[in-house]
């Protein structure tokens, strides 16, 4: 079986985040960028059937700037048997749009028979991108998985629910996504580390997918404006002089919370 897995390089989580007001897009120099956690345990989900399963391949997948080799060399340490690059310039502020039809494309030429993704990356937080693949490939999809279990058909999991937990199964290929109620990934060691250097790591242009960037072919999102959040205003007191409760209801007309 071949799974891909895809990846995504992301500002830290627990630095400062800070957007590029010129381009609307994140300032990736502003500080630290990681592997985004939640692809690590989509990573993890793809290894820990590879462990039990001989003759597993796991192949990460990424759309990255050209810069983001180290994020994709650590899918690499972890336990990923090769990787591949999407990188061009014309995908610098790419919509969803483009960026399913550009990994659906990269998908298409690894050939697997799963992809494992997270259910939304902790930058964008679009959350629809497994479904957009999905569609461009004409896969089924199994969306946001508390627990799942591969085997060489299909998949099986649950989903959580307000009730409880539904459950799910769907017939390979298939899409599909993972929560964070999936165990974390397992942590790179020296040896991996070192034989990550010697792995296969692709790098593919748009030329390469034959995908175009072109607006004029496709509908695009296009961003118009971008502005800084406006700093937080000073809250309204109100003391008690008997009359609180009138101050209270008219604040709140006024701002139109009731």
């Amino acid at each position: 079986m071949k799974i891909v897995v895809l990846v995504k390089e992301v500002p830290d989580t627990y630095g400062d985040r800070k957007l590029d007001l010129e381009t609307g897009l994140a300032d990736r120099g502003a500080g630290d960028v990681v592997l985004d956690e939640i692809t690590e345990r989509a990573l993890e989900v793809a290894l820990a059937h590879a462990d039990t399963n001989e003759g597993t391949e796991v192949v990460a997948l990424t759309m990255a700037p050209e810069g983001s080799t180290a994020s994709v060399r650590r899918a690499l340490a972890i336990g990923a048997g090769s990787a591949l690059h999407v990188a061009d310039e014309q995908l610098v502020g790419a919509d969803l749009g483009l960026t399913a039809e550009v990994l659906a494309a990269a998908i298409r030429r690894i050939g697997p028979d799963l992809v494992i993704t997270g259910n939304l990356s902790t930058d964008g937080s679009g959350g629809v991108m497994p479904a957009m693949i999905a569609e461009h490939l004409g896969w089924a999809h199994a969306s946001a998985l508390a627990a799942v279990e591969i085997t060489a058909e299909g998949i099986t999991g649950t989903r959580g629910a307000d009730a409880g937990a539904q459950p799910i199964s769907a017939s390979l290929p298939v899409v599909l996504s993972i929560t964070e109620a999936l165990p974390d990934a397992r942590f790179p060691n020296f040896k991996g580390i070192m034989a990550a250097k010697k792995k296969p790591l692709e790098v593919l242009s748009l030329e390469d997918l034959d995908v175009s960037a072109d607006p004029s072919i496709a509908p695009r999102s296009i961003m118009i404006a971008v502005s800084e959040k406006p700093p937080r205003a000073a809250g309204v007191k109100i003391v008690d002089e008997g009359d609180a409760a009138d101050k209270l209801v008219d604040f709140l007309v006024q701002n139109r919370l009731v």
